[in-house]
């Protein structure tokens, strides 16, 4: 089977083109994982970017990268007419069975169902959510996005959804839906721990409002007189937004509280390696990255009871959810963290996670979607 995924690349994001790394997303470069070495499968990722970048023509003997240049005009101000047309040519060349377009937040989604060849798409950001919450104004990057993923979802032959979450959000626009969880990078399962003796929490997550970072600040400060701990952010900040500056003075009022900028995959491997739990508190997430690899990790999470979050931490068992509205909810919830001295909740949400979300089984199941999508009647 020949597989075309059509993903984004950080370097274009960041506009790092120098670089000759790529910087595919944790999530589809932990679902190539999976893919490197079975048997009968090619894959084929196609990644768009505004300059020409220097890439290994292979990530893995049966996985091939081609990065498309395309012209500034050709991206979102045309709807990624020029994207579009980019991915068609090389399309062409490659011939591939199926095409697999990687979220609806920029050009894939819209390169996949124009693509002229059968195709699913993965849904990561549910824009559409995501767009509401913020109040996004018209013509904004949020407000296109929804308006794409609006447009894209039903002219595909199906969509995987992370979680049930999503999959409320689009079945009545879909034509087919799947539930699989995103792949962990498996070098996540093989971290060894070596946790601070002083008990240190990390909050992974952009700084802004959908995140919920200062109300969680505000909340710990209730646990702070019944033993110390440290809590650290990392993710990117915006000093100069008005929610970002009142991050900063709520962290720099707080011995107890850090900032540690934003980290790569192998810094958060390291710190996740010294870190006593994990602690999100998002008003609306769909399937935070971050909790999979926690849990691969063998961390013990705390998070935010909404969106696709509670199928991932069954409460009580693999995890404490909380209330993110509620300071006493929060508190609660990571005071049952830091009481867990004898990690049997995070040993717990390690085994389920090598089997739910180990690249492998999530590569089997994607290749077994593509094959109920080429078999349907009339293909």
């Amino acid at each position: 089977m020949k597989i075309a995924m059509l993903t984004s690349d950080g370097r274009e994001v960041c506009r790092a083109y120098e670089k000759e790394e790529p910087g595919i997303a944790p999530a589809p470069e932990a679902l190539l994982q999976g893919f490197a070495g079975m048997s009968g499968v090619e894959i084929h990722v196609l990644v768009c970017a505004q300059r020409s970048m220097k890439s290994p023509a292979k990530l893995a003997e049966n996985i091939f990268l081609h990065c498309l240049t395309v012209p500034k005009i050709g991206w979102l101000r045309t709807g990624y007419q020029g994207c579009i047309r980019a991915v068609r040519r090389k399309l062409r060349e490659i011939r591939p069975d199926i095409v697999h377009g990687q979220g609806t937040e920029r050009d894939c989604a819209m390169s996949a169902v124009f693509s002229g060849y059968p195709n699913v798409l993965t849904i990561h950001g549910n824009m559409r959510l995501i767009a509401a919450i913020n109040r996004a104004r018209p013509f904004t990057f949020q407000w296109f996005s929804a308006q794409l993923e609006k447009f894209t979802i039903p002219r595909s032959n199906g969509v995987v959804c992370i979680t049930s979450y999503t999959r409320e959000a689009v079945v009545s626009l879909a034509r087919k839906t799947w539930i699989v969880p995103n792949a962990v990078d498996s070098s996540f399962f093989e971290i060894e721990r070596k946790p601070m003796a002083l008990p240190q929490l990390v909050c992974v997550a952009n700084v802004d409002k959908r995140k919920n970072q200062n109300a969680l600040i505000r909340a710990l400060d209730a646990l702070q007189p019944q033993g110390k701990f440290e809590l650290v952010f990392f993710g990117g900040a915006n000093r100069s937004s008005t929610y970002g500056r009142e991050f900063f003075e709520l962290v720099e009022a707080r011995p107890w509280c850090r900032y540690g900028g934003f980290v790569d995959r192998a810094a958060l491997r390291q710190h996740l390696s010294t870190a006593t739990g994990l602690v999100l508190a998002s008003l609306e997430d769909n399937c935070p990255m971050v909790i999979l690899e926690a849990m691969a990790a063998g961390i013990s999470c705390a998070a935010a009871q909404v969106g696709g979050v509670p199928e991932l931490i069954r409460l009580g068992e693999t995890g404490w959810l909380f209330n993110p509205l509620s300071q006493e909810s929060m508190a609660t919830a990571v005071g049952q963290l830091l009481g867990d001295r004898d990690r049997s909740m995070a040993a717990r949400a390690q085994g389920e996670a090598r089997k739910r979300f180990h690249p492998k089984v999530i590569a089997e199941r994607h290749v077994e979607i593509y094959r109920e999508v080429l078999s349907a009647p009339g293909r």
